[in-house]
């Protein structure tokens, strides 16, 4: 009945039988009742299934007997022993195969004794001890070890090193790069000083020491901790690399071979494999990190302002009630720190940087400065100038407009700023003041010393010509003059009503096929300010070629001036009048000289040069003819045409500019852009600039200019860093738009998104952090790089908030990088043979060195095997196959101060 139930049950079922067994409870001793205990709890262990055991215990599968007492040992060894015996009838009785360990000794030798039930007539029995300290010499060899092993199964009277036993061998060897010792050797250094300038001298060196990022961009604002290699700071945990190389299995016979082996190079070695042991503060949950991610939180909380103020003065004005608090909450640098700041900032030379360095190709979408310009570092020593608080700003504020103001005063150029060329409205609005004022400072000293110049040559006409100027030839000599400023200052002006050629004619020149008759009229030797004629145009009056003048450029504008103009524009209505009263002065400039060009010339023929559009030919090719510079006419004279409608209407303001407009060329007018009125009107925004402007525009160069900084680090071919540096600038883009259009410094949601944008680019900057440093180790074989770049960038992901929610997101970073033979010597190089200080440390015992390092771990694993003949496997085995078993096993872990070794022995019961 038993068997035909028995084949009833499902798989499941019959599988849960055959582990429960039956349990008899009329046991009569304490050891069988314990005994009982223990198999019940292991029964249910095994029907818990294999994945609930490896939350029990972690990785292996094994059992551990431990009493509940202060040692946790077993220190009987009777006892032990006993023990073990009734844990092994505990788990045969369940069928279970797991080893059990019970701990002896004392707790430090974190020893044990264990059994373990083979599942056929074999049991194997294990012991595990270890030395802590003064590990004998013997041990710390290869040799030793060997005899070692060989002790536990060869007679005790034998001399193991003259016979031969064929004992397999692995061995695994771990070096580790040493840390950066300078302290060790300045200590050393100045023991053998002999007098107090050496030592001195030794301080000195100390402060030039090179460290690992000295040319890396960031290396100007802060040193960063190399992320790969240990620095000596941390003693907790290793930052570096560990080299674990490893021999293929072996045959050794004699312990000769093995002092062979102890000579061996690491080279020889069958595997080596990489283990990048990286800094934990890469972790931002662990550790304070200082770089410009954290300071750039100190200047959004700057902007996040204690109370409203009118001006940055208020920040520092001691009449200000307010700022008792700030003072006691907010120290700011000495005098000399800030004298130090303000003479980096103007005083560094006036050489021109390149304002594309560094630039990515998305940082104009960011409102800020170029980080070669003069706001741009400003906002930058601002970040690390006393704690970046809202007083230490206004201190460095107020010094900086003063600093400013005396180069104007002083006619002396801005530093980092261009003097010339349009003002860049893709930049913050005190960016484009400062270019301004840079032009006006440049403009202001032309005017200067063309002035001294006028005086100068004046001086020297009326000593050398005062019978002339006696004579009544006063005329005569400005007439000469004039002459030569009209050849000197030709050049910078712009001849327009070329439709962009580059071909300028000289207005000397004369071309037979573009004058009549007439051109030689008295009216064309005083032609001023010529270009060059206009095609074949003729004037309406003459047929006389029609010249294009040299003009003034237009007035330069920031942005705030353009929008001026656009909301009187918007407040007056689109009208044509208007637009030219806004643009009089331009509009004059340019009739004067084109009157000056072409002393014949009516208003229709300025208009027909000027704005084309409003001339309105006779003839179907109006339209070609004013496209084409008149290309087409040969000598149609006079153009048949009239003015537009509104060119035409009674009392046009164009007109009316016209009659008024004074001949003169444009060497001769008054400058449009004047540049004492411009300059003082910036030097009062910049002097009474509202503090949350102030702070907006600083914190968009500040990221923008911090980026582009970070975008000169050289990291190789990382496309995963290439492509967390673009979402960097795409996130500040959008996170820093609410700024850029003037919105409220109180937002607090805004200040919010601006410090998890601080985060973002923490995050960034560590990840940077890491490719420049593995770069640079490993510029010779990238792979290396690529690799480990990759998995911790797949690690540091979820971390970043990047990652899915369901994402397992792994608590300890763990790599192990096999290398290939032509990494090998790339990753040797980086074990620098020790220093003396290093030396004298440690002595070296263990053999098998790599460039002068000895492995920091040896594992070795012999074992013994033999035939399993006349055992169970032979009987069972086709045709008399007898099969090897594992007799003898130790497992040594050691290193010169620390040994572990673990046995296990297989018999035959």
């Amino acid at each position: 009945m038993a068997s035909s139930s028995k084949a009833n049950l499902t798989e499941e079922e019959y599988e849960e039988e055959e582990v429960e067994h039956f349990d008899d409870f009329t046991l009569a001793s304490s050891w069988e009742r314990f005994i009982s205990e223990i198999e019940a709890t292991c029964r249910q262990w095994l029907a818990d299934g294999p994945k609930n055991l490896l939350l029990c215990f972690g990785v292996k599968e094994f059992l551990v007997i431990s009493p509940q007492s202060a040692s946790g040992v077993v220190l009987d060894a009777p006892e032990a022993s006993k023990l073990l015996s009734a844990v092994a009838i505990a788990l045969s009785n369940c069928s279970s195969l797991w080893p059990a360990f019970v701990p002896v000794h004392d707790p430090s030798r974190k020893a044990f004794i264990g059994i373990q039930n083979m599942g056929t007539v074999f049991t194997r029995r294990f012991e595990a001890d270890r030395i802590g300290s003064q590990v004998p010499i013997k041990f710390m060899h290869l040799e030793g070890l060997y005899e070692l092993f060989v002790s536990k199964f060869a007679y005790s009277t034998l001399d193991h090193s003259m016979h031969i036993f064929k004992v397999h061998l692995i061995m695994k060897l771990t070096y580790r790069t040493l840390p950066n010792d300078d302290e060790g050797d300045d200590d050393i250094q100045e023991a053998d000083a002999e007098n107090v300038e050496s030592e001195v001298s030794l301080g000195d060196d100390n402060r030039n020491k090179k460290l690992w990022d000295d040319d890396c961009p960031w290396s100007e604002w802060y040193s960063a901790e190399d992320p790969v290699m240990d620095t000596g700071l941390m003693d907790s945990m290793h930052v570096g690399f560990d080299l674990v190389t490893t021999w293929s299995e072996k045959v050794v016979e004699s312990s000769f071979e093995m002092a062979e082996l102890e000579n061996a190079s690491p080279h020889e070695a069958e595997k080596w494999i990489l283990v990048p042991n990286l800094s934990p503060n890469l972790d931002s949950s662990k550790g304070d990190r200082v770089g410009f991610g954290s300071q750039l939180q100190l200047l959004v909380n700057a902007l996040d302002m204690p109370f409203e103020a009118q001006f940055m003065e208020d920040f520092v004005s001691v009449e200000n009630p307010g700022s008792d608090n700030l003072k006691s909450s907010m120290v700011i640098p000495p005098p000399t720190v800030l004298e130090r700041v303000v003479n980096d900032l103007f005083h560094e030379g006036l050489q021109l940087p390149d304002f594309a360095k560094g630039e990515h190709k998305s940082s104009r979408a960011i409102k800020g400065a170029p980080v070669e310009s003069l706001f741009a570092q400003f906002c930058l020593r601002s970040l690390w100038f006393g704690n970046c608080s809202i007083r230490a700003i206004a201190v460095l504020w107020i010094e900086f407009v003063r600093e400013i103001r005396w180069c104007w005063e002083e006619s002396q150029p801005l530093p980092k700023m261009p003097a010339n060329g349009s003002i860049d409205l893709a930049t913050c609005l005190i960016n484009q003041k400062l270019q301004m004022l840079a032009i006006c400072i440049e403009k202001k000293h032309e005017l200067y010393e063309e002035f001294e110049d006028c005086i100068g040559s004046n001086d020297d006409a009326s000593s050398h010509m005062e019978e002339d100027i006696q004579a009544g030839e006063k005329s005569t000599s400005f007439h000469a003059q004039s002459q030569g400023f009209d050849g000197k200052s030709d050049s910078p002006l712009t001849p327009k009503g070329f439709n962009g050629s580059k071909t300028v004619v000289s207005k000397f020149s004369t071309n037979s096929q573009d004058v009549c008759s007439a051109d030689k009229s008295p009216s064309d030797s005083i032609r001023r300010g010529s270009a060059g004629p206009v095609g074949s145009m003729k004037l309406l009056k003459s047929c006389q070629s029609l010249h294009a003048p040299f003009t003034q450029n237009a007035p330069l504008m920031t942005e705030d001036m353009h929008e001026e103009r656009l909301h009187a524009v918007e407040a007056f209505g689109d009208s044509f009048s208007f637009s030219a009263q806004l643009e009089r002065e331009t509009l004059s400039s340019d009739m004067s000289a084109f009157k000056a060009a072409n002393p014949d010339a009516v208003f229709e023929d300025f208009i027909r040069w000027h704005s084309p559009r409003d001339w309105e030919n006779d003839e179907s090719e109006a339209n070609g003819l004013s496209k084409n510079l008149a290309e087409n006419v040969k000598d149609d004279w006079p153009p048949r045409g009239r003015l537009s409608q509104r060119m035409s209407d009674h009392g046009n303001l164009w007109r009316k500019i016209w009659n008024d407009a004074p001949i003169l060329p444009a060497y001769e007018q008054k400058p449009l852009l004047d540049p004492n009125r411009e300059g003082e009107k910036i030097l009062h925004y910049l002097e009474t600039v509202r503090p949350h402007q102030l702070l907006e525009q600083m914190i968009c160069t500040a990221f923008r200019a911090s980026a582009d900084t970070l975008n000169q680090t050289k990291f190789g071919s990382l496309k995963q860093m290439t492509t967390k540096m673009d979402q960097l600038y795409r996130t500040m883009a959008s996170t820093l738009r609410p700024l850029q259009v003037n919105l409220s410094s109180g937002n607090s949601e805004t200040i919010e998104d601006l410090r998890r944008l601080c985060i973002v680019f923490e995050h960034v900057e560590k990840l940077l952090s890491l490719a420049a440093s593995l770069h640079r180790k490993f510029i010779q074989a990238p792979r290396i790089s690529e690799a480990i770049f990759s998995d911790y960038y797949n690690f540091y992901l979820p971390t970043m908030g990047m990652g899915s929610t369901d994402v397992d997101v792994q608590k300890e970073f763990d790599m192990k990088l096999q290398l290939r033979l032509n990494e090998r010597h790339v990753v040797s190089n980086m074990f620098t043979p020790p220093t003396a200080n290093q030396s004298w440390r440690k002595v070296l015992s263990m053999g098998n060195l790599l460039n002068g390092h000895e492995p920091i771990l040896r594992e070795i694993i012999f074992s013994m095997r033999e035939n399993a003949g006349g055992s169970h496997y032979a009987a069972s085995s086709p045709r008399g196959y007898q099969p090897e078993i594992e007799t003898y096993r130790m497992y040594i872990r050691g290193t010169s101060n620390d040994l572990r070794v673990a046995l296990s022995v297989t018999s035959h019961d």
